[in-house]
């Protein structure tokens, strides 16, 4: 049967490199704005995430500068399956934001080398708007079906 994960559990989950499914409001009579997202997390601390990459205009930094608030899901793909939901509240924005933070989220994706790469190619854009949020996570959601692969 699957269960929820302990405090512990969860946030070693977050911790990992999973794409996490940024959702946020976008109001109206429309459903949220959901998009993928890289983001970092370490146990204890808060989320980051950033948007705004190659040059382009970022639908979802406004909304998220907006609605304040945001949900991000992460997954594991696999058999046993689990995911963990952060409800948060986003308390930080850069813009930009700084290259160590910008790179702190990069690396978790990317070969070093790669990762300064992208980010001093994000810096280096002309028209970047390049903004990392950071969110205090309020609300856990978790399920995970470890227990059933033994």
């Amino acid at each position: 049967m699957p269960r929820q994960m302990t405090e512990q559990e969860r946030q070693e989950f977050l911790s990992e490199p999973h794409v996490a499914v940024l959702s946020v409001a976008r109001g109206g009579d429309r459903p949220p704005h959901t998009t993928p997202v890289w983001y970092a997390y370490e146990p204890g601390g808060e989320v980051t995430f950033f948007t705004g990459t190659q040059g382009r205009k970022s639908r979802k930094a406004g909304l998220v500068h907006d609605a304040g608030t945001l949900s991000l899901t992460v997954q594991r793909e696999e058999f046993p399956y689990g995911y963990v939901t952060v409800e948060g509240t986003v308390v930080g924005e850069e813009r930009p934001p700084s290259f160590d933070r910008a790179l702190t989220v990069a690396r978790r994706y990317m070969p070093e080398e790669a990762a300064r790469g992208f980010v001093e190619a994000e810096f280096g854009h002309p028209a970047s708007e390049f903004v990392l949020f950071t969110v205090r996570p309020d609300r856990w959601l978790t399920f995970d079906f470890a227990d059933e692969a033994g």
